[in-house]
C-alpha cells in the first residue's frame, strides 16, 4: 500500500483489522458515556450525581491496573481480550435492561459503572501490550498516534449521533449498540495472523520474583522513565483537566452558557484530531518532543486565562488540545519502546494509573481554585506551575543524557584499550619465558650448578590474558548499564 509517513502503520495488516473494530467500538463507548450521564441526571437532577458514575469507573483503575500490569505480561492476551470484551457487552446489556424496565435503578447504574470500571483496568495493559504488537517497532509512535486520532473520531462521533438518538428514542438504544459494538473487536482478534505479529523475547520466569513487586523494582531502576511519566502526571493534572476549566471560564468571565460550553468542548475535539495527525506524521516521538509540547502547552494556558471572549479562548484552546494529544502519545511511545517487552504489561499499568490520580487530583483541585480564586487566575497559576515542571523534567532529562554519552564514550574506548594491553602482555611473555638449557637434555634439572626458577605467579602471558579478560568483562558490563538506560530518544 502506497501511504504516507502520517498513515504508516496501516501498511500493516493485523494494525489495518484492529484499527477499524477500534473504530467502532469507540464509537459504542462514547454513546453510552453520554447515555449514562443523560439518564443519571434525567433522574436525579444533580451534576453531582453524574459527576459519581465517572469516579466510580475510574476508581478501578488505581487498584486493578498494576494486575492487569502482571496479567499482560504473564498470560496470553487473545483468551483475556474475549473475556473482557464479553463482560463489557453484557455489562452494557445490563444498562440497556435498566433503561427499558427500571429494575435497581440508579444502584444498579452505579453498581455497573464500577465493574465497567474494574474490567477496563485489568483490560487496559493487556490491550496495550497486545496492540504493539500489531507493528514493528519503528511503525509503534505512528500507531499510537493513529490510535489517538481513532479515539478523537470516534468520540466526536459517537457524542454526535449519541445526542441525536438520546433525544429521538432514549438511552437505552446507546447501550443496545455498544454491546453489539463488542462483537467487531472479537471478530478482529481471530482475524489478526499471529505469525505476523511483532513480539519481543520475554524473559524467563522466575518465581520467586513477585510480578508487581517486580515491575516497581524495574521502574526505580529507569530515571527516565520516571521523569516521563512525573511530568505527564503533572501536566495531566494542572494542564489538561480542561472540561473543568472550561466550563468554569464560559459559566463566568466569557459568559457564554450552557452553548458556549459547547462550542468550546467542540473546538477542543477538533484540536484533538489535529494533534493527534501531527504526531502521526512525525518520523519519532522523542523526549525533545515531549518537553516542547509542555512548554507550548503550559505558556498558552496562561494566555487562555487572559482571553478576553469565548472566540479568542477557542483559538487558544485549539492548539492546547492538540498538544496534549502530542504529549500522552510521546508518553505512550517512550514508556513502551525504552522498556523491556516482558515488562511492557506492567509500565503501561503505571501510565494508567499516572493517568487516573491526575484526573482524581488534577479536577477537583481546579474546580476548588475555579470557585475560590477565580477562572482565569486558576488557569493562569496551573499555567504557571506546569511551565516550571516542564522546564525542569527537561534539565533532568538533559543530564541523564549527558551521563548516558559518558557511559558511551567509556564503552567505545575499551575496544581501543584493549589493544595496548595485548601488546604488553606479548611482551612481558618473550621478556618472563625462560630460554632453552644450552646443550641439556629438556626438562633438565640443573645447568652449570644452576637451576631453573619456577614462578610463583602466573607468567607474562598468563597474566596478559587475564588482563585480557578483564577488561572484556568490564566491556561486557558497560554495554549491558548502557543499555539499560533508556534515554535513546532525547
Amino acid at each position: 500500500m502506497a501511504l504516507g509517513a502520517t498513515f504508516a502503520a496501516l501498511r500493516h495488516r493485523n494494525y489495518r483489522i484492529w484499527a477499524a473494530a477500534g473504530f467502532v467500538s469507540v464509537i459504542g463507548t462514547w454513546m453510552q458515556v453520554l447515555g449514562v450521564n443523560w439518564y443519571v441526571l434525567a433522574e436525579t437532577g444533580s451534576a453531582t450525581s453524574m459527576g459519581l458514575t465517572v469516579l466510580l469507573q475510574a476508581l478501578p483503575s488505581l487498584v486493578l491496573s498494576v494486575w492487569g500490569g502482571a496479567l499482560a505480561d504473564r498470560l496470553p492476551a487473545k483468551p483475556l481480550l474475549i473475556a473482557a470484551q464479553v463482560a463489557h457487552a453484557a455489562l452494557a446489556a445490563g444498562l440497556a435492561l435498566v433503561a427499558v424496565t427500571g429494575a435497581g435503578g440508579l444502584p444498579a447504574i452505579y453498581a455497573i459503572s464500577l465493574a465497567t470500571g474494574a474490567v477496563s483496568a485489568i483490560e487496559g495493559p493487556v490491550m496495550g501490550r497486545w496492540c504493539s504488537t500489531l507493528v514493528d517497532r519503528e511503525s509503534l509512535g505512528n500507531a499510537l498516534a493513529l490510535g489517538s486520532l481513532t479515539n478523537s473520531a470516534g468520540r466526536i462521533l459517537g457524542m454526535s449521533v449519541g445526542a441525536v438518538v438520546v433525544a429521538v428514542i432514549g438511552p437505552a438504544l446507546l447501550f443496545s449498540v455498544n454491546a453489539a459494538s463488542f462483537v467487531a473487536v472479537v471478530v478482529a482478534l481471530f482475524a489478526v495472523r499471529e505469525q505476523e505479529r511483532h513480539t519481543g523475547e520475554p524473559a524467563e520466569a522466575r518465581p520467586a520474583d513477585g510480578g508487581i513487586r517486580a515491575g516497581f523494582r524495574y521502574l526505580l531502576r529507569q530515571p527516565v522513565v520516571l521523569v516521563a511519566l512525573a511530568l505527564s502526571f503533572v501536566l495531566g493534572s494542572l494542564g489538561r483537566n480542561y472540561q473543568v476549566t472550561m466550563a468554569a471560564m464560559s459559566d463566568g468571565p466569557l459568559h457564554g452558557g450552557a452553548s458556549g460550553y459547547g462550542f468550546l468542548s467542540t473546538v477542543f475535539a477538533v484540536g484533538t484530531v489535529l494533534g493527534a495527525l501531527v504526531a502521526a506524521r512525525r518520523r519519532e516521538l522523542g523526549y525533545r518532543v515531549l518537553v516542547g509540547a509542555g512548554l507550548l502547552a503550559s505558556v498558552l494556558q496562561i494566555v487562555a486565562g487572559l482571553a478576553p471572549g469565548t472566540l479568542s479562548f477557542a483559538a487558544v484552546i485549539l492548539p492546547v488540545a492538540a498538544a496534549a494529544v502530542v504529549i500522552d502519545t510521546t508518553v505512550g511511545a517512550r514508556a513502551q519502546l525504552d522498556t523491556d517487552y516482558a515488562m511492557r504489561g506492567r509500565v503501561l499499568a503505571a501510565l494508567a494509573v499516572t493517568g487516573s490520580i491526575s484526573a482524581a487530583v488534577g479536577a477537583p483541585l481546579l474546580g476548588w481554585l475555579s470557585e475560590h480564586a477565580g477562572p482565569r487566575q486558576t488557569l493562569v497559576l496551573a499555567g504557571a506551575l506546569t511551565t516550571v515542571a516542564t522546564v525542569a523534567a527537561g534539565v533532568a532529562l538533559d543530564r541523564l543524557r549527558e551521563r548516558r554519552l559518558r557511559r558511551l564514550t567509556l564503552v567505545l574506548a575499551a575496544p581501543a584499550l584493549r589493544r595496548p594491553v595485548r601488546r604488553f602482555a606479548a611482551t612481558a611473555a618473550r621478556v618472563v619465558r625462560p630460554a632453552p638449557a644450552a646443550g641439556g637434555a629438556a626438562g633438565s634439572p640443573a645447568v652449570d650448578g644452576l637451576r631453573p626458577v619456577t614462578p610463583s605467579r602466573p607468567s607474562g602471558l598468563r597474566a596478559g590474558r587475564y588482563a585480557v579478560r578483564r577488561t572484556a568483562d568490564s566491556h561486557r558490563r558497560a554495554e549491558a548499564r548502557v543499555g539499560d538506560d533508556p534515554l535513546t530518544a532525547a
